[in-house]
């Protein structure tokens, strides 16, 4: 099945290090979770209050966000 165009987009983007990440940051459990890749700030921030409601509902506490312009790659949790 072919890539969508939006995705090879936010990839390429990514490559160059100009999409936008969530680095989410937790501490009960404690761990850091990557969410992204966007191709702007605002469609990340549109979709951060999902993300962080499901870190929220399986029992994820203090729970601290930055947004980020990089290249990101595997992992995304850890």
């Amino acid at each position: 099945m072919p890539c969508r165009p939006i995705k090879l987009i936010r990839n390429f983007g990514n490559k160059l290090g100009l999409a936008w990440w969530a680095k989410i940051e937790t501490n009960q459990p404690s761990g850091t979770y990557w969410f992204g890749p966007f191709i702007t700030k605002r469609s990340l921030k549109e979709n951060m209050s999902y993300f962080i409601k499901d870190l929220s509902d399986e029992g994820s506490q203090n729970i601290k966000h930055s947004l980020v312009r990089c290249n990101k790659e595997e992992p995304l949790t850890v």
